[in-house]
Order: C-alpha cells, then sequence, then structure tokens
C-alpha cells in the first residue's frame, strides 16, 4: 500500500494527510446509512494507514455522521487525526434547507458540534456555504471569536466565491476553502484556486471522482438506491450521462495503459495540480478505500496530464447540482451590493445596530 505522506494546508499551520477522507456518504445522500459497526472500522482503518483528515459536517444525516465520528474517535483515536466539520446548512421541520451565518447561528452550530462529536475543538470549522443575507464579516468575525475562545483551531470556507474569500480572508487568515474539483468540475480554475494560491489558503477538493463517475461511469446507477441523491443531478439524468460516459471511457483507456484503475487517475490528476492541494475522496468500503490510495503511487507526465485534461476539455453535460442551488457561483452574483451594504452601515454604526441579522 502506498505511504501516506503529509502536507500543510494553507499557511496558519494546519498539518493534514495529503489525501482525506470523506465521511458523508456513511450516514446520508448516497443512499440508506450504512452499518455503524462497517464504517467505524473503515475509519479506524483509513487512520491506521495514514489517511488523518476526516470530513464530516452537521448537515449529514443530519447530524448522524458527526455522532459517528464521535464514536469511532473514542479510546485514543482523536488526538492521531485532523477534523474538519461544517455549518451552515440547516434542516427545516418540512424538509427544506437554509442557509445560516447569523452570528448566533454559528455559535449555536459550533457548540451543538462539539457535543455530538464529543470532542473540546474542532481542528478545522468550515461555513458549509454561504448565507448570502449576512455580510462574510460578521461571520468570519464570530468564527474568529470561537478561535479565541479555542472551540476551533481554524477557519475554511466552501463553496465561496473569489470576492467572498478576500472578505473574509481579511477579518481572520482563511485555512483553507473547499471546492469540487475534478477532471469533469474545473470551473474553479479561473478565479477561485489563483485567488486561494495568492493568500496562502489550502484546497480541498471534494467530490474529486465526480461523486463515484470517474470510477465506474454510467454503471453506477445501476446500483443507487432509489433515494440516492445522485439520480436527481443534471450529470446523471438520461442523455446527460450517456454523453458523459464517452469521457468515462476515455479515461478508462488512459488508466488501462497506465495499469491503474480509472479511480486512481483521476485522484492522481487532482494530486497533480499541486502540493496545496488535498483531495478527499469519499467511500464506505475498504476496498474501495485502499484502491483510492493507490493513486499516491501514479506519476503522470505532462503529456498525459494534456491528454486527461483535453478528455475533460470537451463539453460535459449537465449541471454539477441542479438549478438554483447554492453554490460559490450564486454568492459570487450576489454579494457585491451586500457588501456596499456593510460597509454604509460601519460608517454609520447606529444605523448598522438596528439590524437584527
Amino acid at each position: 500500500m502506498a505511504r501516506v505522506g503529509r502536507m500543510k494546508l494553507g499557511s496558519q499551520g494546519l498539518e493534514v494527510s495529503v489525501q482525506g477522507l470523506g465521511c458523508m456518504g456513511m450516514s446520508w445522500s448516497y443512499g440508506p446509512a450504512k452499518p455503524e459497526p462497517d464504517m467505524i472500522a473503515l475509519i479506524h482503518h483509513a487512520v491506521q494507514s495514514g489517511v488523518t483528515f476526516l470530513d464530516t459536517a452537521d448537515i449529514y444525516g443530519p447530524h448522524t455522521n458527526e455522532v459517528l465520528l464521535g464514536k469511532a474517535l473514542k479510546g485514543g483515536w482523536r488526538d492521531k487525526v485532523e477534523l474538519a466539520t461544517k455549518f451552515g446548512i440547516k434542516a427545516t421541520p418540512e424538509g427544506k434547507k437554509e442557509i445560516r451565518g447569523h452570528p448566533e447561528y454559528v455559535r449555536a452550530a459550533c457548540e451543538d458540534s462539539l457535543k455530538r462529536l464529543e470532542i473540546d475543538c474542532i481542528d478545522l470549522y468550515y461555513q458549509h456555504r454561504i448565507d448570502t443575507r449576512v455580510p462574510i464579516e460578521v461571520t468570519v468575525g464570530e468564527l474568529k471569536k470561537l478561535v479565541e475562545e479555542g472551540k476551533i483551531k481554524y477557519i475554511g470556507l466552501s463553496e465561496a466565491s473569489a470576492s467572498t474569500i478576500r472578505r473574509a480572508h481579511a477579518v481572520h487568515p482563511i485555512t483553507a476553502v473547499q471546492l469540487e474539483w475534478s477532471l469533469w468540475s474545473r470551473d474553479v480554475e479561473e478565479e477561485i484556486v489563483p485567488t486561494c494560491r495568492e493568500l496562502g489558503i489550502g484546497i480541498v477538493a471534494y467530490s474529486p471522482l465526480g461523486r463515484g463517475f470517474l470510477s465506474s461511469g454510467s454503471k453506477l446507477l445501476e446500483n443507487l438506491a432509489p433515494d440516492d441523491s445522485r439520480k436527481f443531478l443534471p450529470r446523471f439524468k438520461p442523455g446527460n450521462v450517456e454523453h458523459n460516459n464517452i469521457i468515462f471511457e476515455k479515461v478508462k483507456e488512459l488508466a488501462t495503459k497506465k495499469g491503474c484503475t480509472t479511480s486512481q487517475l483521476a485522484l492522481a490528476w487532482v494530486h497533480h495540480q499541486g502540493n496545496d492541494v488535498c483531495p478527499i475522496p469519499g467511500t464506505t468500503k475498504i476496498e474501495n478505500f485502499n484502491d483510492n490510495l493507490g493513486a499516491l503511487s501514479v506519476k503522470l507526465t505532462p503529456e498525459e496530464i494534456a491528454e486527461l485534461e483535453s478528455f475533460a476539455a470537451e463539453d460535459i453535460k449537465g449541471g454539477r447540482y441542479m438549478e438554483g442551488a447554492n453554490t460559490w457561483k450564486t454568492v459570487s452574483s450576489s454579494s457585491w451590493c451586500l457588501f456596499r451594504w456593510f460597509e454604509l452601515c460601519q460608517m454609520i454604526p447606529y444605523c448598522f445596530s438596528c439590524v437584527h441579522l
């Protein structure tokens, strides 16, 4: 098995394994929650293998994934890992999801996560989605207080636009930005990745395997549970998935030539994007985890990288999420006017104090 190295994630002092483990699918979104003993065994196997950077969120379940991690990290395991969790998406009783960034919610969400995880401090605490109703300066201001109180060590953002990242970083240094980055999701390369690198912010790539599509292609759909969220994503819809599978087959052909799996090839491409990038592929099976770890042994030549990127340059059909989903693009389109409003209120303190965020 490949040796798992260590990396500096961002410039604020956080060190993690060069590849992490996304834990969402163990409890949520990708079909029914998996048996708890099996998932704890997988988490322990990952840590023993050197993958110590674990990623969860309070909405995964909701809440059950954090409880799972809390159980898995008892008995001395906590000190062996770097634990990242997220806040900012709240499930309503009606089954809807609300984006929250108000200071009182930030604090309450942190306290609740600490209880579920059964820990005293969160290593990396992300704002999962950006609340465009609340200036990012206000949200990060509360996170800064949590750092000062020792409840979190480092601050992260997820699905944030370049301008939002800059504004947040001006309030308190941002350690990492989590974004979707893979062979078939590359729109972050134009502005967000360069911004992170300019500011010394680490990059955490979620869904580096295209939610499993870059592992099995269209065959993935044959075994999805009825409630698996991927069935409802545009890229997995009939018409789109057949076109996208053509691209997958090209990746598969190159993987065969190199003597590796398509998962390993796709992950190796992410690793080759820079030593400031940490992919966090998720899985619920030890054999798939071991396969993903094999990506660390796959070396790509400049010619192979160019060939892979030529496949990905072909039009991927379907968006990453359904229309109207909260992503960095929706944040980018709405943040400027709110920022100007915030600046004005800063100049008129009595005006700002009368607004209940």
